[in-house]
């Protein structure tokens, strides 16, 4: 399959007449054909109009064909085969290994949103039966149930071009739930963009879905983004991506006339807290599982391990630690502005005060103007530093861990107080250490989305329980999750039924439970 680098306004292309972007080859510092042509506002319009009319039609489409489309999305995605994966390992210099895995965890997430759907309980239907006996006043007969928005734009990362990207996690469970979706490609992976987006207008095709259910839309500037947000007819919006880009639109969202919701996940540096017991018996294995963790895909996980905490005792594991950063081959970062920060960042931080480069930063074997390629780096600083200098708080994005050392306990739980919202923090210990630190799992719970206790934080498993999110700048609202069944509730809000005869109210709510769901019903949950 040929790529034709136009946008999807709903079923038809969009034109080639808008300023033309062209992927980068990071790895060979190479522009990579064919042209991609930027979307006009016209035409976002058009998708959004259309996205708008095909609400009703496909908010009410039977649980059963909207779980047979999430599924036929990802088995279109199969069929693509290595064209796709060969087509996002130019665009974004990941491993082929890494992004065939990425391509099932986003198959796999459709396919979850698909079963949960297809049972159903996941609308929280909740029934409080009226007593028309009750005084001084009759009681009505209230049921509520999740009902989708509207129309969602999703807003696609640089770091995942398959599972936060067209058909990953925002669009599935926004599909998911009911919503259209207009989809933002991002600039550094255009062609994914294209061949993902063909999996999803194809199934909607052979679902017999109305016009407008998904478009994809592309830009070499930020115009369109500003439209989409903006717009009336968009009802919400996710987006993972940069601090400033996320706050931006943010704050765009909750200036309109009618605010939407609109759920970013940006940064997070990820603080894990190695505790002094287990440091001692297992340095040389801490060290080798958290170098794993802070050099996977060259560090351009948003869960990976960007400030590790150590207590007094520590010299072993940092040996070990730097050594294996040292022998970590050069890699290559996604694009040419990630490589351009991280390089900066390695520059200025070591002029910082108290700051020591343990590790030397390389453009290898070319400039970062041919190349995307970096080193690994390790930085180190104390306690009191680190809680005075606020630009050592924040994100670095790539294969960067900064060692702060502390003195004493008191030292530790200053730190994680002066923590900002992260998504995840993870605690080294033994379980007696655990017990014995419980005030430092409390200070975490506050400040995170997901405390971790002897594992790593990079790797995010697609389930129930998953939160994946956290606190301000971590994401933009610390109450919802992009990862996990919860990220469907994002794109919902309740609807309540008052005193409606039973034949009118939806299925999940009728007397009978005709569904066959889990339902709350007079304070108690039911199923059947």
């Amino acid at each position: 399959m040929g790529l034709q680098g136009q946008s999807f306004i709903g079923y038809r292309r969009g034109s080639t007449s808008g300023k033309v972007l062209k992927a980068f080859d990071p790895t060979h510092g190479t522009i990579l054909e064919p042209a991609f042509y930027s979307t006009s506002k016209s035409e976002a319009e058009e998708a959004i109009n259309l996205a708008a009319r095909s609400f009703a039609a496909y908010a009410s489409l039977d649980r059963h064909k909207r779980a047979g489309f999430l599924r036929s999305i990802a088995d279109n995605l199969m069929s693509l085969g290595e064209q796709l994966v060969e087509r996002a390992v130019s665009e974004s210099g990941l491993t082929a290994m890494r992004i065939r895995n990425e391509r099932e965890r986003t198959c796999s997430q459709l396919r979850f949103f698909a079963d949960m759907i297809e049972e159903g309980s996941w609308v929280d239907a909740r029934i409080d039966r009226g007593d028309p006996e009750r005084k001084p006043a009759p009681k009505p007969d209230i049921r509520s149930l999740q009902r989708p928005l509207g129309p969602i734009a999703v807003y696609c990362a640089s770091n995942f071009p398959l599972a936060f990207s067209v058909a990953g996690g925002d669009t599935a469970s926004a599909l998911a739930a009911g919503n259209p979706v207009i989809v933002l490609a991002h600039y550094s992976h255009p062609g994914t963009a294209e061949y993902a987006a063909t999996a999803i207008r194809d199934a909607a095709m052979s679902a017999g879905l109305p016009d407008g259910v998904f478009s994809l839309l592309y830009d070499a500037g930020i115009d369109i983004a500003h439209v989409l947000v903006n717009h009336p007819d968009v009802k919400g919006a996710g987006f993972t991506g940069s601090r400033a880009g996320g706050t931006a639109l943010m704050k765009a969202a909750a200036a309109r006339p009618e605010p939407i919701p609109f759920y970013a996940e940006m940064s997070s540096v990820n603080p894990v807290f190695i505790l002094p017991g287990i440091l001692q018996s297992q340095a040389d294995t801490i060290a080798k599982n958290l170098h794993a963790s802070a050099t996977l895909g060259m560090g351009q996980f948003c869960t990976q391990p960007g400030i590790v905490i150590t207590l007094d005792g520590s010299e072993s594991f940092v040996l070990k630690f730097t050594e294996l950063m040292l022998q970590t081959a050069a890699g290559v970062l996604l694009n040419r502005n990630i490589s351009s920060a991280y390089q900066r960042a390695m520059s200025e931080r070591p002029q910082r005060a108290n700051i020591t480069l343990k590790t030397a930063t390389l453009d290898e074997p070319a400039s970062s103007a041919e190349t995307c390629s970096v080193r690994a780096s390790v930085l180190e600083t104390d306690a009191a530093s680190w809680l005075a200098d606020p630009v050592l708080h924040e994100e670095v994005f790539g294969p960067s861990t900064l060692l702060v050392h502390a003195s004493g306990r008191e030292d530790l739980l200053r730190i994680a107080r002066e923590m900002k919202g992260n998504l995840t923090a993870t605690i080294l210990g033994t379980e007696e250490e655990l017990a014995d630190y419980a005030d430092l799992a409390k200070i975490l719970e506050q400040k995170v989305g997901r405390v971790l206790f002897n594992s790593y934080p990079t790797g995010v498993e697609v389930c129930e329980a998953m939160v994946h999110g956290g606190p301000f700048p971590a994401t933009s609202d610390g109450r919802s999750t992009s990862v996990g069944g919860r990220a469907i509730l994002r794109f919902t809000r309740p609807v309540c039924f008052q005193n409606f005869p039973d034949s009118a109210l939806p299925a999940e709510l009728q007397q009978a439970n005709p569904l066959k769901i889990w339902r709350m019903e007079d304070r108690r949950y039911i199923q059947g």
